[in-house]
């Protein structure tokens, strides 16, 4: 057997042992902002869930482009002092961003989600269908349009009231019109979601404070550019003051649209407030000038010591002032993006066989496999003599 042990030893001379490499570890990566993910505490008991409500999971790259992941300040030099915790200034036309500030950070929305409301009703109800109104309607907490039992009211009416008067009683109408609150939410949700606004959870369609509740300036944004496109929208939005219906005794009344840069920025085309002790103060709002028409997004601001509409007022004024060629720092998008591809499930030993280095052959291999074969001639030629 002693030819075998040479071949054996000519084999292993062409074809060394494989040395595996140990594992290296994979650099972990940070995805969002520390301290972000969730809007700031304490919770209010509204709010409380049992069990509580994970966070709105970070998407792997953020929305908008790279330049939205910042965690603070980005843009422009020279703007104005704002009390907002977050905010975003962008063109609505080309939903090119600006400037902002955390625009993915995660706050409660108070009653700019209104936006939401009205965009998911707009899409699904006739403007025209009748709504009747209840005593839960009259006895829902916050602000109200003023409707009532046995009042009528057609759609449209609702959403000016919604939009106007930020009514909280309104929304309750609106969202018993689309199936109730928990089918209403949850459409709320997959509108948000299908626009690409991956930091908003409704959890209320007034914007009352409720588990999970969510958004960001950089959603409301969004959302409020996409609610434009639609008229009627876009038309309420804009209403200074509307004929309101009456409800059993009770006469009918004009009302009157609150926002008060409407009623002193010149070239506002609509926007919408919002306020609870938990979330502060939020805005959203839209102008035009010269040609260019901008849209801006505060939240968790504070009144002093400038109200939060001159905030947003002065964040416009600012916009307007800043050069036609001011680069973009990320856009606002239309839609949710794209799920990466997932990979392809690989054959296990296709795998490891792509693996296994492969040995040189030349010359090395090919000179021992000669020797091999002298060798084992070499044995035959012999055993014949």
């Amino acid at each position: 057997m002693r030819w075998v042990t040479a071949v054996t030893l000519v084999l292993a001379l062409a074809c060394p042992a494989v040395t595996v490499a140990k594992p290296q570890p994979v650099t972990s990566v940070t995805i969002g902002c520390a301290g972000q993910e969730v809007p700031p505490g304490p919770p209010v008991d509204d709010e409380k869930a049992d069990p509580p409500l994970a966070p709105v999971p970070w998407p792997p790259e953020p929305v908008g482009g790279p330049g939205m992941g910042a965690c603070d300040e980005i843009g422009p030099v020279g703007g104005p002092e704002l009390t907002a915790a977050s905010w975003v200034l962008a063109d609505l036309d080309t939903g090119a961003v600006l400037a902002a500030r955390a625009p993915h950070a995660r706050h409660r929305p108070a009653s700019t989600l209104k936006v939401l409301t009205a965009l998911t009703a707009v899409r699904s109800l006739n403007p025209d269908q009748v709504v009747q109104g209840t005593a839960e309607d009259q006895a829902i907490d916050g602000s109200k349009a003023g409707i009532g039992p046995g009042g009528q009211y057609t759609v449209r009416q609702l959403l000016a009231g919604l939009l106007l008067n930020s009514g909280n009683d309104t929304a309750q109408a609106l969202a018993r019109a689309m199936g109730g609150d928990g089918p209403t939410v949850a459409r709320m949700a997959d509108v948000a979601h299908e626009l690409g606004a991956l930091d908003t959870r409704p959890a209320t369609p007034s914007g009352l404070d409720g588990p999970g509740m969510a958004s960001s300036a950089y959603d409301l944004a969004l959302l409020f550019r996409v609610a434009l496109r639609e008229p009627l929208f876009a038309e309420t939005t804009g209403l200074r003051s509307i004929p309101f219906p009456g409800y059993a005794d009770h006469p009918g009344f004009v009302l009157y649209n609150s926002s008060k840069l409407l009623a002193h920025y010149e070239g506002t085309i609509g926007g919408k407030t919002g306020f609870t002790e938990a979330a502060r103060h939020t805005l959203v709002a839209a102008a035009g000038r010269g040609g260019r028409r901008l849209v801006v997004a505060l939240m968790r601001g504070e009144q002093t010591p400038t109200p939060m509409w001159k905030q947003g007022a002065a964040l416009l004024d600012w916009g307007f002032d800043l050069p036609a060629t001011t680069p973009a720092l990320g856009t606002l998008v239309d839609a949710a993006p794209a799920p990466p591809p997932a990979p392809p499930v690989p054959d296990t030993v296709a795998v490891a066989l792509a693996l296994r280095p492969v040995p040189p052959l030349l010359p090395i291999s090919l000179g021992a496999i000669a020797v091999t074969g002298m060798v084992i001639g070499g044995i035959a030629l012999r055993r014949r003599r």
